[in-house]
C-alpha cells in the first residue's frame, strides 16, 4: 500500500486515474500521477466508493473526509480532502 500521508492536508485536491475491474486493489504513484486500481465494476457508484475507501486508507483519514469533486462517471477523478 502506497503511503500518501504527506498529502493529508485539509483542502488538498488529489487527482487520479482509476482502472476498474482490476486484479487487485492498489494505489500506485506513476510518472503521470496517481493511479488507482479497484476490483469492483463501475456500476451505480461502486467503483467510486471503492476508490474513496482505498484513497482514505492510503491517506490515513476517514473516508467521510473525501469528496468527489470531478469525474463521477469518468476514469480521471479529483477528490478533495475536507
Amino acid at each position: 500500500m502506497t503511503d500518501l500521508a504527506h498529502l493529508a492536508v485539509p483542502g488538498t485536491e488529489i487527482a487520479l486515474r482509476v482502472t476498474p475491474k482490476a486484479s487487485r486493489n492498489a494505489i500506485v504513484v506513476a510518472e503521470e500521477g496517481l493511479r488507482a486500481y479497484v476490483t469492483v465494476v463501475p456500476e451505480d457508484g461502486k467503483a467510486n466508493a471503492a476508490v474513496a475507501k482505498l484513497l482514505a486508507k492510503a491517506l490515513g483519514v476517514a473516508k467521510s473526509r473525501l469528496t468527489l469533486v470531478r469525474g463521477q462517471t469518468a476514469r480521471d477523478k479529483v477528490f478533495r480532502l475536507d
